[in-house]
């Protein structure tokens, strides 16, 4: 239980200091703060994870980075797309 609630505030603080440097830098920028928030999600939930049993809050975790990495994806491809169109 202690490691859900770190694994809770260690993402909180993460989002909250992304959201601080993208507003101390004037770029709030959608796209950014995904991709930023998918890199901490995946770097917490392997810190938080234990090779021996996984609890029930991992496996939830774990599908909502899949669809997150499934959107990264999207994000990607719309990327390329727009710079192939120029």
């Amino acid at each position: 239980m202690m490691k859900k609630h770190l694994a809770i505030s260690a993402l909180a603080a993460w989002v909250i200091l992304v959201i601080g440097f993208m507003m101390l830098a004037r770029t709030l920028d959608l796209e950014i703060f995904f991709v930023l928030w998918l890199i901490g999600i995946l770097i917490i939930v392997e810190l938080a994870s234990d090779h021996t049993a996984t609890p029930r809050y991992l496996s939830i975790l774990k599908m909502v980075i899949a669809s997150g990495v499934i959107l990264f994806g999207v994000i990607v491809a719309r990327k390329i797309m727009e710079i192939l169109s120029q």
